[in-house]
């Protein structure tokens, strides 16, 4: 803590204008972590510094753990994304964050911080290959709205049937950022990239059949695409593409003029 910071808060506390509880808090949150149960340092000031609280990923977490997480976020006014959220633990996490949000087929938590009361900024469209990728895509849509982005959904337009795609070509267009989502050879992107003016983030997924080898096929086939605009984030991580095409929209929104007052 700066010492002239300090100093103001002795101050504040010897006068009375101040608790010792709220001191304490101060004191924690000027350092930038809190201590979780001796098993987490929540860092506090990444949305300070990256526009955006921490995310907790939850696999491998007890519900327990993740509840002190989210207390620590809570308690300083930020709000909290978890990912990968098992079905017993999302039980849990409702009953101490009633105002919080489960999606079963995300498996995400979020509880919406400070942020979420302005506008949008930023418009994001995630595309789905199937609907089998859907809970990759959805993780990635929940993602981009924690981010306070305008999030758009195409689902189930690959090129098996490309006139699919083909009629939502208006909202390609609109887009700042693209998470384009699939598995199988992973061929979708290439073709998205190709008809579009802005970023395209590719999540391959472990959707298909064996030689499809839990996503290394189709992740290969992105890393090779031949549209210049396609980058390629890990197999099934949907909160990857989200979180980058948000970052992208919302310096786009505020490039346009559109604010709401958080970071970048």
């Amino acid at each position: 803590m700066i010492p002239r910071h300090l100093a103001q808060l002795f101050d504040a506390l010897a006068s009375g204008a101040i608790t010792p509880d709220a001191a304490a808090k101060e004191v924690e949150a000027r350092q930038g972590f809190a201590e979780a149960g001796g098993f987490a340092h929540v860092d506090l000031h990444r949305r300070d510094r990256c526009g955006f609280p921490e995310v907790v990923f939850g696999l491998g977490k007890t519900a327990d753990q993740i509840e002190a997480i989210l207390g620590k976020l809570v308690e300083h006014g930020q709000g909290c994304l978890v990912t990968r959220v098992a079905p017993d633990v999302a039980g849990r996490l409702t009953a101490a964050f009633p105002d919080g949000e489960y999606n079963a087929v995300a498996r995400t938590f979020r509880r919406a911080g400070p942020e979420a009361r302005g506008p949008k900024v930023g418009r994001v469209v995630i595309v789905t290959a199937g609907t089998s990728d859907l809970p990759v895509a959805e993780e990635a849509r929940v993602t981009a709205e924690a981010r306070n982005c305008d999030v758009t959904l195409l689902a189930d337009v690959g090129v098996a049937g490309l006139h699919r795609l083909l009629s939502k070509l208006d909202r390609l267009t609109e887009a700042d950022a693209l998470v384009v989502v699939a598995g199988m050879e992973g061929a979708l992107p290439s073709v998205v990239g190709g008809l579009s003016p802005c970023p395209v983030i590719a999540v391959p997924t472990s959707i298909g059949y064996g030689a499809n080898f839990q996503g290394l096929a189709a992740l290969l086939g992105m890393l090779n695409s031949c549209a210049s605009n396609v980058v390629v984030v890990n197999i099934d991580a949907g909160f990857n593409g989200g979180y980058v095409a948000g970052l992208i929209a919302r310096r786009a929104g505020q490039a346009r003029g559109e604010a709401d007052g958080t970071p970048a």
